[in-house]
């Protein structure tokens, strides 16, 4: 009589959990820097290695660990099975005739966001996104057009910065202002991480006061932000001075009017900038520079108008030059400081969210003809410019 097989027990247990890959850039890098330091206790790796793999992360970034050449290759293989240092995907790459660029970042799981880096001088602006899409349908934003889909992680806000110091040609941003695609309160966990690596001495290393948070006035986030210790900027859009109108073009006014926000924005310890983008016929009027004067001067906040950039949202019209001039000169007749923003990047749509609107609009995931590759992203080093806080 034959024997009956034996089933291999093996087939009936679960099988042993693989260690879980950390992810470096999600966490601030004193985090990052006690994730490595066990590990390198745990292999009895001397302490120097630690200094020889953290610039990796930040200040002189890879795409592996085993770019780090200084480090052993046992070392090396080690580390990639251990952590994660994930990439963003440079899907489109656009540069203005004034010298912006933007760039179209897809995301491990097909969503996309943009970046778009402003040249004036030796400063060199980015412009950040923090969430994919924007639930606040601002009515002359084109990011409201496409809905929200979801927050962003800490490694891909402050990646996207790390994105461009991997750039064959590396940029070197000496500003950050989080004025991309969503609204960065609404993601406070994240932006709030994300703050620490791009101001951390071993993270990006840009200073807090080069670091400007915009928001439309999303009140526990603007309280949170005024407890971090560092003088990160505040920047609050405004575009309206009145509930009435305001409640027209932000919907979300309804749930923050102007006068919560604008006692947030006395209670800030810092100066706070208003963002007023100009609307032509809509909220650019004299008794409209009356009423703006009147909150900037409860708060004591400068002004920053806006040009409206053209393929936004809405049928809205562009105030004329002229007519912006004459606006800014009645805010300084009140007392009020103000800046006129230079209007860049017209010919590449350099407008936060113009650029994922027409490509969804074309179903378009991929670079197109039209779509000028100028750099594709490799690894290089350093690529970050460190500053002091």
């Amino acid at each position: 009589m034959a024997q009956a097989s034996v089933p291999d027990l093996g087939s009936f247990l679960p099988a042993s959990p693989s260690r879980v890959k950390i992810n470096l850039l999600d966490i601030t890098p004193a985090a990052a820097s006690e994730s490595v330091a066990a590990f390198l206790r745990e292999r009895g790796e001397p302490s120097y290695r630690l200094g020889q793999i953290m610039p990796a992360l930040w200040q002189a970034p890879v795409s592996s660990f085993q770019e780090v050449t200084t480090l052993p290759a046992a070392l090396r293989d080690a580390l990639d099975e251990a952590f994660e240092l994930p990439r963003l995907t440079l899907s489109v790459h656009q540069v203005s005739t004034d010298g912006t660029q933007k760039f179209l970042f897809r995301l491990h799981d097909g969503q996309s966001i943009e970046t778009v880096s402003i040249p004036d001088g030796d400063r060199i602006t980015v412009c950040i996104s923090s969430q994919v899409g924007c639930a606040l349908q601002c009515a002359f934003c084109a990011t409201g057009l496409m809905g929200f889909a979801r927050n962003l992680h800490p490694s891909e806000i402050a990646g996207q910065v790390r994105e461009l110091a991997l750039l064959e040609t590396p940029l070197r941003p000496t500003n950050i202002v989080f004025m991309g695609m969503g609204e960065p309160l609404m993601n406070w966990p994240a932006v709030d991480t994300a703050l620490t690596i791009l101001n951390h001495p071993d993270g990006c290393g840009i200073g807090a006061r080069h670091i400007t948070v915009s928001t439309v006035g999303v009140l526990p986030g603007i309280v949170a932000l005024g407890q971090r210790p560092e003088q990160f900027r505040l920047a609050i859009s405004v575009h309206a001075p009145s509930d009435a109108l305001r409640r027209t073009l932000m919907p979300i006014n309804v749930k923050y009017p102007l006068e919560t926000v604008i006692r947030a924005a006395a209670d800030f310890d810092r100066r706070v900038t208003f963002e007023y983008v100009m609307l032509g016929g809509v909220n650019d009027q004299p008794a409209h520079a009356d009423e703006l004067a009147a909150l900037a001067r409860a708060c004591g906040a400068f002004v920053n108008l806006i040009p409206l950039h053209p393929g936004g949202a809405g049928d809205f019209t562009p105030t004329s030059a002229a007519s912006i001039r004459a606006f800014a000169e009645r805010l300084r007749r009140a007392g009020i400081e103000v800046a006129t923003r230079k209007s860049r990047g017209k010919d590449i749509a350099a407008a936060c969210g113009q650029l994922r609107v027409e490509r969804l609009r074309r179903g378009a995931n991929h670079p197109t003809d039209e779509d000028r590759q100028v750099d594709e992203p490799r690894a290089v080093g350093p690529g970050l410019d460190r500053r002091p806080a």
